[in-house]
């Protein structure tokens, strides 16, 4: 499916998502304990630090104007450094305002990588072959999340927290490194435009791409903490659902990768809201532990199948406009993730089912709006 110029891009591509992947995974492992045995922070703190961790989201709209500076290529690699460096600064500063700093520099390199990998695949892959990228890329992600587990599983005996995010944090700055000394670009890619960029012909991914940030955060924070608060799920009983999904996203990302090639994003982005409708209700009214699992498994099968709004993008933009919108389209995606979660703690204090109807409402919305993809079809034989 890739021919031997996208090869290039191709590779450079896997290694800094495996390591982007792994700084990630590894931060969230090991922050809470972290945080509260090693530094001695409270949930408040803990809270502030995860809003803060977010920022760097909504500030990737700044990528256009660095881009300015560096080619997109460059960014990606030196986002993966930055990453790195932060997750090795991370055990140095032992402290709220250390966590906050470090934090801050995790958070930058990962979002503005994950900026400029969406915008390097979707330049360099053909519309026909760039939803079999994304899926590969995710599955990919997905078995070096088990990697992460694993690593520090083994390594949590032998070193102590310092020397974890050390390890860690010099393997992903080796990997950017590597990745600053690459040079996999084509020279007849079309240039983009380096300033920011709102066209009302790109309105319908505006808006899908903010409904799938707020579907994001109802799935991220109050499922989980459906499991535990309501349903007193243990951290093993967790730990196997997470692995669980990772297993099945390694298999099934290439397949729906695949699948919007075949069927086209129309289908695919109506085959995921009309699920999630059934499942946002079914979490509100579930009694059952078993159900709950069940539940989040496939909340997490069909959040998968929100690729398919890139790809969707690509087919109706402009070709010199996709680095400048997929930067802005992060941010749109992140304002939910800087309202969502403070708003729909309130509603669950007064009662959890309610972040979970408006889960409901925002996938009936979005399932209406995903009718209106207009898309010619090629043909590619």
């Amino acid at each position: 499916m890739i021919n031997i110029k996208q090869n290039k891009m191709y590779r450079f591509l896997v290694l800094l998502t495996i390591s982007s992947t792994l700084g990630l995974e590894a931060w969230l492992t090991l922050f809470n304990n972290f945080a509260v045995d090693v530094v001695g922070l409270e949930g408040n703190h803990i809270g502030i630090i995860q809003s803060i961790r977010e920022i760097p989201g909504f500030l990737t709209f700044l990528v256009v104007f660095v881009l300015l500076l560096l080619k997109e290529h460059r960014l990606s690699a030196l986002s993966i450094v930055i990453l790195g460096l932060g997750m090795a600064a991370t055990g140095l500063f032992p402290s709220y305002y250390g966590l906050v700093f470090t934090t801050l520099i995790m958070s930058f390199g990962f979002h503005y990588f994950a900026t400029t990998c969406d915008s390097l695949t979707l330049q360099y892959f053909h519309k026909e072959t760039s939803p079999w990228v994304f899926g590969k890329l995710s599955s990919l992600a997905a078995i070096t999340n088990i990697g992460a587990g694993i690593l520090i599983y083994f390594t949590s005996s032998l070193l102590n927290f310092t020397q974890i995010y050390l390890l860690i944090g010099c393997l992903i700055m080796a990997a950017g490194f590597g990745g600053l000394f690459q040079d996999p670009t084509d020279r007849d890619i079309i240039s983009q435009r380096k300033k920011m960029i709102f066209r009302k012909k790109y309105g319908l991914y505006y808006f899908l791409t903010f409904m799938a940030g707020a579907r994001r955060q109802i799935f991220m924070v109050f499922a989980v903490l459906l499991m535990v608060q309501k349903f007193h799920f243990s951290v093993k009983e967790v730990t196997t659902l997470f692995v669980i999904n990772n297993v099945m996203n390694y298999f099934l990302f290439p397949l729906i990768g695949k699948g919007i090639i075949r069927f086209g994003e129309r289908k695919i982005l109506s085959i995921e809201y009309f699920s999630l409708i059934f499942v946002f209700v079914a979490y509100a009214a579930a009694q059952s532990k078993l159900l709950i699992m069940v539940l989040y498994i496939l909340d997490q099968v069909f959040y998968n199948l929100h690729i398919a709004i890139q790809t969707y993008f690509q087919k109706i933009g402009d070709p010199e406009d996709i680095a400048a919108s997929i930067s802005v389209s992060f941010t749109i995606n992140h304002i939910a993730a800087v309202v969502l979660p403070a708003l729909g703690g309130m509603l669950w204090m007064i009662d959890y089912r309610i972040p979970f109807i408006g889960g409901a409402v925002f996938s009936f919305i979005s399932l209406m709006a995903v009718q209106k993809i207009q898309i010619q079809r090629q043909n590619t034989n």
